[in-house]
């Protein structure tokens, strides 16, 4: 039996007296129930009864389709609806809350709880500060509402965006009215932001300069103008500290001005929570406040959720009071989110709401963070992008339209198992659109076009816009005119070799020469066949794996080509979670010997986690705690004792060879970088000097000797097995190799070309370093002259971590995967994709055997992988299940010979 609509009444609102006429409306229609109004009305039952609910004003376009559906004049109830929407007081305007939105320097006077930090802000004698915390800690809010509203004088705000000279040229437009084209020529010189704005600069989500600008040279010049700013504030989220200290410059600016956000603590929580409430006129329920304390309290990215929660717990308010029933009915901390954006969503149109998810999945990363977006880009329905506006889903600014808030990515299921889902085709879809305004800003010029494996691999499921169509057209148009040149050139060359064929009698040497010139044609046409080959074998991957993996074998077989190559690589990796850890890793050793992984959180926690526990759950110990995030750990040669560095500076040494771990010592030493000399732990501190401690076993650790290396502060160490030289990665990332045989009396013997930000050993002859995008081997038998040796890409996003093992390199980037490399006589070969992350993959190691990787990232999962070492062809004929076919041999490699890849 249907439940009872709530009762209404009429006198409270006009809203309410809106809603009970839709009512009648229905009782006259026959009282159908919503089921049958759906089916006729085309929108859920769910939207269609909230219409009629009184708690909010639905949509025009749900109003119009309810008063059809009940045989009501759709233009009647048209005008009803905006004498109601212009006579009703807005109750989102009216709140004191601000909801997913961070706050505004307008929203100063609701602004509460973070008074400490506002006064330390505008109090700071740093001529350049960092603010860093955690997404959803309110950063943005507090360089908003805190120190810009507080700030005497002109603000520059703005945040990088993927052009940071663009976003900041429009900034200072709107502050000074000048032209922004012309401040933005003038802006090419970086030098010039000073002399246009000699105030504060605040720039606010600063990670934009590693996630969506993907130039080098504009994230060099940001830096550059904003070190010759007279003072700069700029907001980042902390799990790209990490980005900021590869750029020199930022590390010595921020070396002594940041400042950490972390959570409310209970009375700044209460403040937040009561302050804006009684700033209305309002109070907060008793009970309401012991629950939301309850909670939010040492959360950190609770804070768009608790200001949600409460915006909508404003509209269920009993008169002037939050109540905790109006708190749980509009569901709590953890559903508020997710009901108002499911009700929005529901009360759309099937077509609207396939617009709505397009909108949404737009303003996101492939990470799952959010970006801003073009109105041109989106090319949505008004209504649609309005209704997510009016919740409060999204934001429309003159710049664009971006997410409320990233909270809403965790906090709503539809969004993120959308995200989930289209993780590869978000990343096509950015590259894209990125590839697109290239394209644009050099007047469509061809060279900037898709072309060959780039065309090939664009999944045919993406949403686009007509700028992205016109695009992908002018690429398919240019490629088909190459491939008809092409196609040209071997008719011409088959002619000549029939000319040539005929005048064989009058000159033999010519003769030679055409036979030659056709076993030329025929290599260039398998050539171009195998390589066409390996780019759809790609795109074929997500939906027909066993074909594609056929087809990619095929033509490594045909013509062993890098590319072909690279297309075996093993991308259905099998892994399993060792741990969910209560906060993120930072840092992670896999040891030589047994078979464990300690692991470092940002929680200051050290783990030991066993590997050879099976069945599982896996065995994990807490080795010991560090009072500030893991910044570093190592491992003794013979894998019993583990050291640990911390943002609390302190050195920790632990006994892990009994499988239980055993603190012995806290070492009386700061450390930015720590590494052992077989059984001697050496520790570094910013003066750049190198600590020798001995006897760690032993109630009293001895520092045996000190030497200082004359390179500066140190961001990273690495000794050669043998511990007699040292591969030293300063702060400004270069690497030096140190003859350190007699600490007393190190040397420095070589520096390597790039920059790196870490270095490791393998063996006495090989030195793997890492760069912002790739990882660089050399061969160091003589460590006087570094020869490059191989470079391994990281597939074009930023390298976080990487492990050197005997034959093999794992490569861990900021876009959640972990690539395999195999190492041979030859070029690297990419053995394994591996997948699996929700976030950056913070750290990455090998076990022994070098065919198990274990990885921990930011979604605070640490994991392990176990790689197919078998030949890629017994891999791929194993599951090649159903076997290729010659209709799909023609179809991938045309005319050449059938060879099957894989036989019954």
């Amino acid at each position: 039996m249907p439940r009872r609509e709530r009762p209404l009444d009429e006198g409270e609102s006009g809203l309410l007296r809106f809603a009970a006429d839709l009512r009648r409306l229905r009782e006259r229609a026959g009282s159908p129930t919503y089921r049958e109004l759906s089916r006729r009305a085309h929108y859920s039952a769910a939207a269609l009864s909230e219409a009629a609910g009184g708690r909010k004003l639905p949509s025009l376009a749900v109003t119009k389709a309810y008063a059809k559906a009940c045989d009501g004049d759709p233009e009647e109830w048209a005008r009803r609806w905006r004498a109601v929407a212009e006579s009703e007081p807005h109750a989102e305007n009216g709140s004191p809350y601000v909801g997913l939105a961070m706050f505004q320097p307008d929203d100063a006077p609701k602004f509460f709880g973070r008074e400490r930090l506002t006064v330390e802000l505008l109090t700071t004698k740093n001529r350049f500060t960092g603010v860093f915390g955690p997404s959803g800690v309110g950063k943005s809010s507090l360089l908003r509402a805190g120190l810009i509203a507080r700030t005497k004088g002109p603000v520059l705000l703005f945040t990088p965006g993927a052009d940071p000279v663009e976003e900041c040229a429009v900034a200072l437009a709107r502050l000074t009215g000048r032209d922004a084209v012309e401040l933005a020529a003038e802006l090419a010189d970086p030098r010039q932001l000073r002399r246009h704005h000699g105030h504060l600069v605040v720039v606010d989500q600063f990670e934009e300069l590693f996630t969506l600008c993907r130039d080098e040279e504009l994230r060099t010049w940001l830096i550059t103008a904003l070190n010759g700013c007279a003072k700069v504030v700029i907001g980042v989220r902390a799990d790209y500290y990490g980005h900021c200290a590869r750029h020199p410059e930022l590390v010595e600016a921020l070396e002594s001005a940041q400042l950490l956000v972390g959570p409310m603590t209970p009375d700044e929580l209460r403040l937040a929570i009561t302050e804006p409430a009684a700033a209305a006129g309002a109070k907060v329920e008793t009970a309401l406040l012991a629950r939301l304390m309850a909670d939010a309290v040492g959360q950190a990215a609770v804070l768009p959720l608790l200001s949600h929660a409460l915006a909508e717990t404003w509209q269920h308010r009993r008169g002037m009071t939050l109540t905790l029933a109006g708190y749980e009915e509009v569901g709590g901390l953890d559903h508020a989110v997710a009901r108002t954006a499911q009700e929005v969503y529901d009360g759309l149109s099937p077509r609207q709401q396939a617009q709505a998810k397009e909108i949404l999945l737009r303003l996101v990363t492939a990470e799952g963070t959010k970006r801003r977006a073009r109105r041109h880009e989106l090319e949505a329905d008004e209504e649609v992008l309005f209704a997510l506006a009016a919740a409060r889903l999204v934001v429309i600014g003159r710049d664009g339209v971006e997410l409320a808030h990233e909270a809403l990515v965790r906090g709503w299921p539809a969004l993120h198992g959308w995200v989930e889902e289209e993780r590869e085709n978000i990343r096509a879809q950015r590259e894209l659109t990125h590839a697109v305004r290239t394209w644009e800003a050099l007047d469509r010029d061809a060279g900037a076009l898709y072309r060959g494996r780039r065309l090939a691999t664009v999944p045919p499921g993406l949403a686009l816009n007509s700028r992205e169509r016109a695009f992908l057209a002018a690429s398919r148009a240019a490629e088909e005119e190459i491939s008809a040149t092409a196609r040209r050139r071997t008719r011409r060359q088959r002619q000549l070799l029939a000319a040539l064929a005929a005048l064989a009698v009058v000159a033999a040497g010519t003769t030679v020469f055409a036979l030659r010139a056709g076993k030329t044609a025929d290599e260039q046409r398998t050539n171009a066949a195998v390589l066409k080959a390996v780019g759809e074998a790609a795109a074929l991957r997500p939906t027909n794996p066993a074909l594609a993996q056929q087809v990619a074998l095929a033509a490594y077989r045909l013509v062993p080509l890098s590319q072909a190559r690279n297309g075996l690589r093993q991308e259905d990796v099998p892994s399993q979670v060792l741990r969910e850890a209560q906060s993120e890793v930072t840092a992670l050793v896999v040891g030589p010997t047994r078979q464990q992984v300690v692991t470092g959180h940002r929680d200051g926690t050290v783990g030991v986690t066993g590997l050879d526990d099976l069945p599982a759950p896996r065995t994990f110990h807490e080795a010991t705690r560090h009072t500030g995030a893991v910044t570093a750990l190592a491992m003794d040669s013979t894998g019993s004792l583990v050291a640990s560095a911390g943002d609390d500076a302190a050195v920790h040494v632990v006994d892990v060879s009994l499988g239980k771990p055993r603190e012995l010592a806290v070492l009386p030493a700061r450390a930015t970088a720590i590494a052992w000399q077989g059984t001697t732990l050496v520790t570094t501190d910013d003066d750049g000097a190198l600590s020798f401690w001995t006897d760690l076993r032993r109630e009293r650790p001895r520092l045996v000797t000190t030497a200082q290396l004359g390179l500066g502060p140190l961001a990273g160490m690495a000794f050669r097995p043998d511990g007699r030289v040292l591969a030293a990665v300063t702060t400004g990332r270069a690497v030096h190799l140190v003859d350190v045989a007699d600490p007393g009396g190190a040397r420095v013997l070589s520096l390597t070309k790039q920059f790196a930000g870490e270095a490791r050993f393998g063996g006495d002859a090989l030195l793997m370093t890492t760069a912002g995008s790739a990882v660089h081997l050399w061969d160091v038998s003589d460590p006087r002259t570094p020869v490059p040796r191989a470079e391994i890409p990281s597939g074009g996003a930023g390298i976080t971590s990487a492990w050197l093992g005997a034959d093999r390199v794992a490569v861990a980037t900021d876009d959640g995967l972990v690539r395999l490399w195999q190492l041979g006589p030859g070029e690297p070969v990419e053995q394994a994709l591996l997948r699996g992350h929700a976030g950056p993959v913070a750290a990455v190691g090998l076990t022994p055997r070098g065919d198990e990787v274990v990885t921990g990232g930011a979604d605070r999962a640490v994991r392990l992988w176990d790689v197919d070492p078998r030949d890629p062809a017994v891999r791929i004929c194993e599951q090649a299940v159903p076997r290729m076919t010659s209709a799909e041999w023609q179809r991938y490699f045309g005319d050449l010979a059938f060879t099957p890849p894989c036989r019954d």
